[in-house]
């Protein structure tokens, strides 16, 4: 027989399925058990004697195939399908599972989450963790998906680079035979090389910093999802981004309603709203050239409730190197760089990129960067390089956000931060 999908099962035919036990439930004529496979959970009844052996012998998330007739049935457990049982007539143990350092059955006393990180691997068998993970492959579909419908190119960029991608020092060194080398804090460099060749280009790459921090909403290894445009400034990329976050989240609300309803999140697809830094210093009381604090960007979200707050034009201080100053003038306090704060917190910066050689140079000296280890990325200008723009948003922390999770360890499979490096 050919194995079936606990969603595809019909009253009436005979079938072979294989996952893992949910639950055991021993009475004095009957043995029940749910039997979970990555589409569903269906109740599981023995009557035969022969069988009943077997069933003592199963412990919690093992690992089992069975054949059985499909019966009707008026299940009352919570996430099982509650139309149809199966009635049981042959029985094998695959894969005997030992005692549970952590238990996986949602009714259970969950554990803390640096203990389910310890063991990741097991927490991934429970719904609600595999529910923001479906929604997560949701999300980079999406992303893919709108891009390639707009032409744009996907690009695959190096993870190792040879100096500072934003002038940054906290990078992680490697050894790179004779050189030393970093893990690449973010694509920006590369990308901009393609979009003055190809035009426009998108990439979902991991990216590493190494900075010490202990908090929810950083990592020091993450997942970013990249755009670059040639011929474009800071409105035009901001529109892209608008564009595609409400494409995103309509495409989770429409592929993805168990599993929000799994998590008890409420979605809406965002409006969007633009605003200058200067007007929000204004409206935000804030001091002028500091950059938002995250209870600037909760009152953002108060005061924008299920909105993409785009923050523009801000000072060319507070933004990299790479970034245009107004007009193309070095001299120019604002910039073309914007920020963009989604559900109270930022899911994104990006720009108009400075695209003129000498500019360029005098930048990085102001940022007190040698322009010796930015050699290429200066060279890749000299050569008929047009204006061009672009923008990032973290993988994790959009999933965190659509998801509703607190900690945004809970939107990687495997966190990696200051103190964790397995499983």
């Amino acid at each position: 027989m050919k194995r079936k999908y606990v969603r595809d099962i019909q009253k009436g035919e005979n079938v072979l399925l294989s996952g893992w036990v949910y639950e055991l439930r021993d009475l004095a004529k009957l043995k029940f058990f749910l039997l979970r496979d990555s589409s569903g959970i269906v109740q599981c009844v023995i009557k035969e004697k022969e069988l009943m052996q077997k069933f003592q012998n199963l412990t919690l998330e093992s690992v089992v195939e069975i054949k059985g007739k499909v019966k009707s049935a008026n299940v009352k457990a919570e996430s099982v399908r509650k139309d149809v049982e199966i009635e049981i007539t042959d029985l094998e143990i695959l894969n005997k599972a030992e005692k549970l350092p952590i238990q996986v059955h949602e009714k259970a006393v969950k554990a803390e989450l640096s203990t389910r990180l310890d063991y990741r691997f097991l927490d991934l068998h429970r719904a609600k963790t595999q529910a923001i993970f479906r929604i997560q492959s949701e999300i980079t579909h999406s992303f893919r998906e709108f891009f390639y419908n707009k032409n744009f190119m996907e690009v695959q960029l190096p993870s190792v680079i040879s100096s500072s991608s934003e002038g940054g020092t906290e990078l992680f060194s490697v050894n790179y035979f004779e050189k030393k080398a970093f893990l690449a804090q973010s694509p920006q460099l590369y990308k901009q090389m393609l979009a003055c060749s190809v035009e426009n280009v998108f990439t979902i790459t991991p990216v590493w910093r190494a900075e010490k921090h202990n908090t929810i909403r950083h990592l020091n290894e993450s997942r970013q999802m990249d755009i670059e445009m040639a011929f474009a400034g800071q409105m035009e990329v901001m529109k892209e981004m608008e564009e595609v976050v409400k494409y995103i989240t309509q495409n989770v609300l429409k592929k993805c309603q168990e599993e929000l309803e799994i998590l008890g999140v409420k979605l809406k697809v965002p409006k969007s709203k633009y605003i200058s830094y200067d007007e929000t210093v204004k409206l935000l009381k804030m001091k002028y050239g500091e950059d938002l604090a995250p209870e600037n960007e909760k009152e953002l979200d108060k005061k924008f409730p299920d909105t993409i707050v785009f923050v523009y034009s801000w000072p060319a201080s507070l933004k990299p190197f790479y970034i245009m100053p107004k007009d193309g003038k070095s001299d120019a306090k604002l910039s073309e760089g914007f920020d963009a704060i989604y559900r109270g917190l930022e899911i994104s910066s990006g720009g108009q990129r400075i695209h003129m050689p000498d500019l360029l140079i005098e930048k990085l000296k102001d940022k007190e960067l040698n322009p010796k280890d930015f050699k290429s990325y200066i060279d890749s200008f000299r050569f008929g390089a047009p204006p061009h723009a672009g923008w990032s948003i973290g993988l994790e922390r959009i999933t965190q956000l659509i998801t509703e999770q607190v900690n945004i360890r809970e939107a990687v499979l495997f966190p990696r931060d200051r103190t964790r490096l397995t499983p």
